[in-house]
């Protein structure tokens, strides 16, 4: 059993725990009991969709909220805050909630890195390219593979961040 991190109403948690790099995975565990690390492919494929319904700008806007709260811990305001900024999306709150909470666990697990030089910009990036700049969900979350960090960090510096 990892670090818990925050719970949901369903029974459903998320915790930190090692992974095959470091002490700083996020696993998602469902309240089946089941466990994984949240993949950038399925919370960006529910993200794609709930800009479809929401507006691309609602949606990107409040994931940068979450980015602005994020730092190299975690803390319980910003949870608790993460959960409000959720509150506003009526029926998908719960679902916006799980997915802004992994995206602030995993933005933090970057900024944790040693050596990083990018952290949490990374995954911005990520999310920038899928909604504002309307790429497939398979591209945006493997078009950084093999590039150098200079060139991710160029990409993040021409678009603002």
């Amino acid at each position: 059993m990892g670090q818990l991190i925050k719970s949901f109403s369903d029974g459903s948690f998320l915790e930190y725990d090692r992974g095959s790099f470091d002490e700083w995975c996020d696993y998602l565990t469902k309240s089946d009991g089941s466990r994984k690390p949240p993949r950038d492919v399925d919370y960006f494929s529910q993200l794609k969709q709930l800009a479809g319904k929401y507006g691309t700008n609602q949606v990107y806007n409040d994931y940068v909220r979450v980015y602005d709260l994020t730092g190299k811990q975690v803390e319980e305001q910003s949870l608790n805050a993460i959960s409000q900024i959720a509150a506003s999306y009526g029926n998908d709150a719960f679902e916006i909630d799980v997915i802004f909470s992994i995206l602030y666990m995993a933005m933090i697990a970057e900024e944790q890195k040693e050596h990083t030089r990018l952290g949490k910009r990374i995954k911005r990036l990520g999310i920038y390219t899928l909604l504002i700049e309307n790429r497939s969900v398979s591209e945006a979350a493997n078009f950084m593979r093999g590039m150098s960090w200079r060139d991710i960090a160029k990409l993040c510096e021409e678009r603002g961040f």
